[in-house]
Parts: structure tokens; sequence; C-alpha cells
């Protein structure tokens, strides 16, 4: 069981600043979620592979392809701010010198 010192110092190393009333519901909140994982250990996990996720996920990739789009007045007229066929961005870095 966590009390209200245990909190306090989970705040304290995770830079949190918790106001009177967060430091007198969190003991009792976190003990909840600490009994659900008691609770969980009690599964008989012998028989059951290691995974990262509950479900397969995986990645689908497209192939990444070059391809011509004929209206450029259309895609410019889209930007903010363009000059001749390109799009003008704001600075976000000083030249190096």
């Amino acid at each position: 069981m966590l009390d209200l010192d245990q909190v306090r110092k989970v705040a304290h190393l995770a830079r949190l600043q918790l106001s009177p009333e967060e430091e007198q519901q969190l003991p009792a909140q976190l003990n909840s979620i600490l009994d659900y994982f008691e609770q969980l250990s009690e599964l008989d996990t012998e028989n059951v592979e290691p995974t990262t996720r509950a479900i397969d996920v995986s990645n689908i990739m497209r192939t990444d392809t070059l391809e011509s789009f004929e209206d450029l007045e259309a895609i410019m007229g889209c930007a903010p701010d363009a000059e001749d066929d390109y799009f003008k961005v704001p600075k976000i870095m000083e030249d190096a010198g």
C-alpha cells in the first residue's frame, strides 16, 4: 500500500507538481491500480510465449514511386506562399558562419 509520503516522492521524481487535493486522491487511485496488477500476477502464464503485442501488427509499405503531376498551377495555387515553381516556407535555421 502506498502512503502519502511515497506518492510525494514519486511525484518529485517524476517532476510533477501536485495540488493538495491531488495528493489526497492519488494514494487510493494508485493502490487500486497496484491491486489490479496483483490480480494479473495470479494468472498462470507458464505456457504463454512472451510477446511485445497482444495482436500481430505488420506495416504495409507501398513502393515509393515518382509520379509526375501535370497541373503545377493547381498545386502551387494551394500553397500559402510560393515563388516561381517553389513553395516558400518560414526560415527555421540561421545561416552558419
